[in-house]
């Protein structure tokens, strides 16, 4: 599955018109995160296409969401982002749930709905550093991932 939706007008303004989205959506993701080569970004109407070479399924998933917490971001194709299948011999990396924040919601709330443990929120925080500077400063319509072990 790689196509993924996300609420067009909340996130970080990056770019003022489509025509330097792809730029600018390409520079931020390089910017925020380590492991992927070879990265292309389009931008055709508020539809971000993802190809390149990731370093792991996380790193993947990391990229999603930072393209997709962009403002003017409907939807991230992620089909030609390619991550390498987990060795044999290691242990399986712990899936993750992209989840999308809704009014009223604190990362406390998230980890007891998620894990029973309001005191889990750093395990959340932790997991998207790269899209949440500040536990406190989350908002409505923001995606991030819930990590699953």
């Amino acid at each position: 599955m790689g196509l993924f939706d996300f609420v067009k007008d909340v996130g970080r303004q990056i770019f003022d018109t489509d025509a330097e989205a792809a730029d600018n959506i390409k520079q931020h993701i390089e910017i925020k995160t380590t492991g992927i080569s070879n990265l292309d970004v389009k931008f055709d109407d508020g539809v971000v296409t993802l190809c390149g070479d990731c370093n792991s399924q996380a790193t993947k998933d990391t990229a999603v969401l930072i393209a997709g917490n962009i403002k003017g971001v409907a939807k991230v194709v992620s089909d030609d982002l390619k991550a390498p299948p987990p060795a044999k011999e290691k242990k399986k990396a712990p899936e993750a749930e992209f989840y999308t924040i809704v009014s009223g919601d604190t990362l406390g709330a998230i980890a007891k709905r998620f894990y029973g443990k309001a005191s889990m929120y750093t395990k959340i925080f932790e997991a998207n550093r790269e899209i949440i500077s500040d536990p406190n400063k989350i908002y409505p319509g923001q995606t991030i991932k819930i990590p699953r072990d």
